[in-house]
């Protein structure tokens, strides 16, 4: 028997399928081992940055299954991903289980097809453990970079914020952009349009090609043009033929979905996954615009099928991107005869879309026929006016992807010199627009272009500026919070050199030297930290940032009239009184007034009052307040749906009453619990957990509990963590 390690228990099963009675798949369940909290205990300096890893918790009973596998298994496959995060999985596996090297081999493929895992099997090779450096050595200098970075903020700043070698970055990015908005200055200006029949009788509108700043000119050029002799100046039409685009990166993936089908990077990558795993799409995570020839050849014949000789085209793409990592291949269609595919709409929508980008890539280029139409009036005293057209010849690659057609626009036949009848003129009063805000897909974009960060993680990035709180989303817009300001504003001026982006793309230029066998680990960290841990050292003993700078004269204090400071909260910029803490009035950063929070009612057990607060995750209940004796008070959510102001101190209370222990499991003597997590209410006995879908979690009881514990769980094992959770 042959032992298959896998990380995903849907990449087993998919797998499993195409494998015969001589293997077993089994799966990893993402990371089996990382590095422990704080970076003393993670990694040994002196050493030469040496990582300490721990199994990951919760995982130690699966190890010592999969070790029993190994033992009695003749051969043993590492299958994980194809790319660094992969192979330094595989080499976890190979460590943590003591895998004997003469009988484990890795093995890895692009898509999980029979042929492919065929192919694999037939090709196995060792662990690469220079892939597995250059991951080593990005992880730990993410720890050793977020560590320090956000322990000095937490002291300088605020508890509880972060800052990171890739976030930080990406922060500053939105924040420059953020500046460029607040010290726009717009500017009026005039657009004039005039709509005209012609000769034949159709209906044109012509635009004046200039936008007039001054409103003298706006008036001359509308007196002119209403007064004026009107005709045609110049007809040019143009052949121009439209490419279609290569198939799928990752980066273009996500920002795609964002721009078609509103899905943020994290949405896109996880549906993707689940697509991968399946077996529909190859792996997701590449820089490489490549397609093997075979699968060249069946989306060729696709075409021809769906569309028609005519329409076909053999293209080669090159991968442009700086970043390209390993030889991987484009997302694509495991299968291009498969249309459709996928579980849920989600999926089904973005197999769409993959399927379309990879199907057009193979096909002939759209011939559109653009016309340029501009005018004036007898002596040209006035800019020209103008209208563009376009129509299609046809149509091409946009026949697989008519999405990305765009309008046609049909302006009417006219000659040079023809003459035109003014039937109004109107001109519409405008303001500059400052720069736009960044959306998910154009800061993937524009991370790409800058070099900052790698595909795989994009995602991550997004996220984690989400979680902390120094980014919230609007539609599809990024809006950086009070937050976010003052904690770039501190990491640009405090180590600016450390986020910059040539600072951040020679790092991952080392990286990909680490990769490619041309840097030494030790090196590579030694020549970054010495310097890095200095610079950190140095920042000790910068003064505190207690406040923000004067808050706007027209807000006095709401308690004494006394001047008011800006300062940072938890939940973003606010007005101190500047006699804090002799007069503890405050308001909001718009200058509402803060209310002292007042009790619902009083705790029958404590004796301290019961509040109903709200926080950056949602209203809760907490029981006293939170101060230096106590700070942390108990707390507990309150459900989706509920209304904050109208709980009462009995529900309040219920809520409070979270997690409740329900007694001992007879079995091991461990205490099974009760409580509301972020997916809804469970159960949890040591690392069981199990969702209660139709049980009440304020009232089930250790009977029922263990009822449920003995069902068998739809998904075994462990719960997964993913590799972007813990980039």
């Amino acid at each position: 028997m042959n032992l298959v390690i896998v990380e995903s228990p849907t990449k087993a099963k998919t797998i499993g399928k195409f494998l015969g009675k001589g293997f077993k798949v089994e799966s990893s369940y993402g990371h089996v081992r990382d590095l422990p909290k704080g970076t003393k205990k993670a990694i040994d300096i002196k050493a030469g940055f040496v990582p300490h890893y721990e199994i990951v918790k919760g995982k130690e009973k699966m190890i010592e299954h999969l070790r029993g596998l190994a033992q009695e298994s003749d051969e043993t496959y590492l299958a994980t991903d194809p790319d660094r995060e992969g192979e330094a999985i595989a080499w976890h596996l190979s460590d943590a289980l003591n895998l004997n090297p003469k009988k484990t081999k890795r093995i890895v493929f692009h898509e999980i097809t029979k042929e492919a895992i065929e192919d694999a099997l037939s090709h196995p090779r060792d662990i690469d453990e220079r892939l597995k450096t250059a991951q080593e050595a990005r992880r730990v200098l993410d720890r050793l970079v977020g560590y320090a970075l956000s322990g000095l903020i937490w002291k300088k700043v605020r508890y509880g914020l972060s800052a990171g070698r890739v976030q930080s970055p990406a922060l500053r990015i939105l924040m420059e952009r953020e500046r460029e908005i607040r010290a726009f200055k717009p500017e009026d200006f005039w657009v004039i349009q005039g709509i005209f029949q012609t000769k034949g009788k159709d209906s044109l509108t012509l635009t004046c090609m200039e936008e007039p700043r001054k409103e003298k000119e706006m008036e001359r050029i509308m007196s002119s043009g209403k007064s004026g002799n009107w005709k045609i100046k110049e007809v040019k039409a143009t052949e121009t033929k439209r490419s279609p685009r290569p198939p799928f990166t990752t980066s273009t993936l996500q920002q795609a979905a964002s721009t078609r089908l509103g899905m943020s990077p994290s949405r896109t990558m996880g549906t993707a996954q689940k697509l991968y795993e399946a077996g529909y799409i190859t792996y997701m995570r590449t820089d490489s615009t490549n397609i093997a020839a075979q699968a060249q050849r069946q989306m060729l014949a696709v075409v021809e099928k769906s569309f028609g000789k005519v329409y076909v085209e053999s293209r080669v793409y090159k991968t442009t991107s700086k970043l390209a990592q390993e030889a991987h291949e484009a997302v694509r269609p495991s299968n291009a005869t498969l249309k459709s595919a996928g579980s849920t709409p989600e999926q089904k929508n973005l197999y769409r879309l993959i399927w379309q980008r990879a199907i057009s890539s193979q096909m002939k280029e759209a011939l559109l026929m653009k016309t340029r139409i501009s005018a004036n009036i007898e002596g040209d005293s006035i800019p020209d006016f103008a209208a563009n057209g376009s129509r299609p010849l046809f149509d091409g690659w946009l026949k697989a992807d008519p999405e990305a057609r765009g309008e046609d626009v049909e302006v009417p036949k006219v000659e040079s010199g023809e003459g035109l009848i003014l039937k109004d003129l109107t001109s519409s009063a405008k303001q500059t627009e400052p720069p736009s805000r960044y959306t998910e897909a154009g800061l993937v974009k524009e991370l790409e272009k800058r070099g900052i960060g790698r595909p795989s993680t994009y995602a991550s990035i997004m996220k984690t500026l989400a979680d902390r709180g120094y980014v919230v989303k609007t539609g599809k817009t990024l809006f950086p919070t009070d937050t976010g300001d003052v904690v770039s504003t501190f990491v640009e001026q405090n180590f600016g050199n450390y986020i910059s982006d040539t600072f951040t793309a020679e790092m991952e230029n080392e990286f990909d030297q680490i990769a490619n066998g041309e840097r030494e680990y030790k090196k590579t960290l030694k020549d970054f930290y010495g310097p890095f841990s200095k610079e950190v050292a140095a920042k000790e003993d910068i003064p505190k940032l207690t406040n923000l700078g004067d808050a706007p004269k027209k807000f006095k204090c709401p308690k004494c009239d006394a001047s008011m400071i800006m300062k940072l909260g938890r939940n973003g910029t606010f007005m101190s009184c500047s006699r804090f803490p002799e007069c503890d009035g405050a308001r909001t950063g718009e200058g509402l007034v803060i209310e002292p929070d007042k009790p619902i009612g009083v705790d029958p057990k404590s004796g301290e009052s019961v509040f109903i607060l709200n926080g950056r995750f949602g209203p809760y209940a907490q029981i006293g307040q939170k101060t230096k004796a106590n700070p942390k008070p108990r707390r507990g959510s309150l459900p989706k749906g509920v209304d904050p102001s109208k709980v009462t101190l009995d529900e309040a209370l219920k809520y409070l009453s979270l997690p409740r222990e329900l007694g001992t499991h007879p079995g091991t003597g461990k205490m099974i619990t009760a409580s509301v997590g972020r997916f809804g209410p469970y159960i949890v006995h040591e690392s069981d957990f199990r969702s209660l879908k139709k049980d009440d979690v304020y009232s089930i009881n250790l009977e029922r509990s263990l009822e449920i514990l003995k069902e068998e769980k739809k998904t075994r094992g462990f719960k997964r963590k993913t590799k972007e959770a813990s980039q």
